[in-house]
């Protein structure tokens, strides 16, 4: 049986200026480094502070892998369509180096619609734009000839092209990235289709994750990391107190969005948005429902849309690393393509 690798997630969301959220994201990252976390995944945000606190993720896990050994660094995710393709294989291929081996490469075509134009790409576009800057980007990993020229990539990447991760709602999504041989990357939360605005989230993700299985290639292990929100105090009331703001905040956005609420309370907030909050119990409990957290090889946990402050972060990861982490580790699941209804 293979051990489930559990990881920390963060879209740098500290109410603090850009250098202290980077101050602290690098200490959450540490702490959960030495509480045996095996990976720590950064989120890329243009323009909107209040949406994610970092435009360059690479950049950042360059810092961060100074200030650890081991702990595995992953981008969740690089907009691709946004990105220079050569450019983001260059600065890959550096970072790796830097951080010895430890980089690993979440990417997809979504972002913010508004994000999109500043970069002269139309939101429309970025499907067909994400295609060719990832054709471009494994080509240049794999060691070839660039654009028709003699020009091959320089440092040369260490086996990066094995460590794409490929972020997707979609089963079709799901099997384009199997087929390749990528990791397959699933959402904290995701909207419901309409009128079934209390469809549990493993409704929606073990079809996406049965895709990416059945298109997977023998010989393939498969890579399976699904983000999930959860934010855990030594008192559930305590843990719900402060997850009041953040997530009627996240709710009010969702509505302005034109997406359908199932109601005003924070149950209904913490249902709507797939959160797991409350002291140890609560949370395993919770997280146990969640029949597709079965079937993945890798669980990244963030605090978002609770946004605790950073002392409570720290707290939380400390007991996930405790009490949730350890039973979670040990539901390794088979990964065959059965369907689960």
């Amino acid at each position: 049986m293979t051990q489930k690798r559990i990881g920390f997630f963060t879209r740098l969301l500290d109410k603090a200026p850009a250098a202290e959220r980077y101050r602290l994201a690098t200490e959450q990252i540490r702490h959960a480094e030495a509480l045996g976390f095996e990976s720590a995944w950064v989120a890329q945000h243009h323009f909107h502070e209040q949406e994610g606190g970092l435009p360059s993720p690479l950049v950042f896990l360059a810092h961060a892998g100074a200030h650890t050994s081991k702990i595995r660094l992953g981008t969740g995710i690089i907009t691709l369509p946004m990105e220079n393709a050569l450019r983001v294989a260059e600065d890959a291929a550096v970072t790796d180096l830097l951080t010895g081996g430890r980089l690993e490469l979440g990417l997809g075509s979504g972002g913010t619609p508004g994000s999109f134009a500043p970069f002269g790409l139309t939101f429309e576009q970025r499907s067909a734009a994400f295609a060719a800057n990832l054709a471009t980007l494994t080509r240049a990993w794999q060691g070839g000839a660039l654009a028709g020229t003699d020009n091959h990539l320089y440092p040369a990447a260490q086996g990066l092209n094995d460590r794409i991760w490929i972020a997707t709602f979609s089963p079709e999504g799901a099997a384009r990235a199997g087929k390749a041989g990528h990791g397959l990357m699933l959402s904290r939360t995701q909207p419901r289709p309409a009128g079934q605005p209390s469809l549990p989230l493993d409704a929606l993700q073990n079809p996406v994750i049965d895709a990416y299985l059945e298109a997977l290639p023998a010989g393939i292990a498969p890579r399976i990391l699904a983000s999930r929100t959860a934010f855990v105090a030594d008192d559930r009331h305590y843990a719900r107190k402060v997850a009041l703001p953040g997530l009627t905040a996240q709710a009010e956005s969702y509505r302005k969005a034109g997406h359908q609420l199932r109601g005003d309370t924070l149950d209904d907030f913490i249902g709507q948005f797939d959160a797991h909050i409350g002291d140890p119990p609560d949370v395993l409990s919770s997280l146990l429902t969640d029949s597709s957290l079965s079937r993945v090889t890798d669980i990244s946990f963030q605090v978002h849309s609770v946004e605790p402050e950073h002392q409570d972060v720290l707290r939380s990861l400390e007991l996930i690393s405790r009490y949730i982490a350890p039973v979670l580790r040990q539901s390794a699941a088979t990964l065959q393509p059965e369907r689960i209804a």
